[in-house]
């Protein structure tokens, strides 16, 4: 898989440009919350970089990346769900790349998950953030007598979830009344980067599911190769969206915080060497001379690189298994 195939460049680059405008029109820094660090409640920061209007702080304790002071939560969903940005992410940076992301990232996930849960083939399934309920149709296509939910506030999203057939939350996780104890599976992909509060939102995720139920999600590694290479320049750290980059160790310590009994946490990614040898190429950014080294290299030795990444847990795609005792 290469970062072209779910993501156009140029349309990528526009849509950033019209996130940079609307942060000055939806957000003011005067308005901002500071926090402690949202996976190990640290007090201590070290400055990292400002991009925009924010700014990047890593925690002394747990090596968290994350914007603080940051925006309030009501302001940020008051952004996710008004700004042009966000309707032009979903027609024309998503939209067109949607069929190949179904191939290429849920298809597989959905028949990982599969294998690996077998004993739920039978059981009461959520996805958070569900979208277009993507994930859930190709589940559904491999276990046809599970029952599929969709928690999804966007309303347009929400009301083609309805249309395929799914059973439909409209609403933010958090703001879901009190029902403990109704899924078995629950996941949750490219999203925990967003939240305003982790912490509030895996106390929701605990709620709601029955015991020893599962938790599966995906977010960015700030450990990553192609974040710690790019760092600030770095696409995906695009703030108001991505304001927490946990990594390995921390994002263990917050799940166990939450009572969650750690499964698994790795770095599946495919990316990471695409994403930099990109912004080499098109984007003219410069690097060390270990980087000119490597990028000379045949692709048989890209290959083996990003597998050591991904052996390493050092991509920075991050996917985490947790399960509720």
């Amino acid at each position: 898989m290469k970062e072209e195939d779910i993501r156009n460049r140029e349309t990528f680059n526009r849509y950033l440009e019209m996130v940079s405008k609307d942060v000055d029109k939806y957000f003011c820094a005067d308005d901002f919350i500071k926090i402690n660090c949202p996976a190990c409640n640290g007090e201590k920061f070290t400055e990292a970089f400002i991009k925009g209007l924010f700014t990047y702080v890593l925690c002394e304790q747990c090596g968290t990346l994350f914007v603080n002071p940051r925006p309030p939560f009501k302001v940020l969903n008051h952004f996710y769900s008004k700004s042009p940005s966000t309707k032009y992410w979903v027609e024309s940076f998503f939209k067109p790349v949607m069929e190949t992301r179904r191939d290429k990232i849920f298809k597989p996930r959905a028949e990982q998950l599969s294998k690996e849960f077998p004993e739920f083939k039978n059981s009461r399934i959520g996805d958070i953030g569900a979208g277009f309920g993507l994930f859930l149709e190709e589940l559904r296509k491999i276990w046809s007598d599970a029952e599929y939910v969709a928690i999804e506030p966007s309303v347009e999203m929400a009301e083609i979830c309805r249309e395929k057939g799914f059973v439909v939350i409209p609403e933010m996780l958090e703001d879901i009344a009190d029902s403990d104890e109704q899924f078995d599976i629950l996941t949750s992909f490219e999203m925990f980067e967003h939240l305003y509060n982790p912490d509030d939102f895996l106390e929701k995720v605990y709620k709601l599911l029955k015991k020893n139920g599962y938790f599966i999600m995906t977010t960015l590694n700030g450990q990553g190769f192609d974040i710690q290479l790019l760092w600030e320049k770095s696409k995906s750290i695009s703030p108001p969206h991505h304001l927490n980059f946990f990594n390995p160790d921390s994002i263990k310590r917050l799940m166990e915080k939450n009572n969650f009994r750690v499964i698994s946490i790795k770095t599946p990614g495919k990316l990471d060497w695409d994403i930099v040898e990109g912004m080499v190429k098109n984007e003219n950014i410069k690097l060390d001379r270990f980087w000119q080294l490597l990028i000379e290299k045949d692709e048989e030795t890209k290959k083996h690189f990003q597998q050591w990444l991904v052996k390493s847990n050092l991509s920075s795609h991050m996917m985490v298994k947790v399960k509720k005792l």
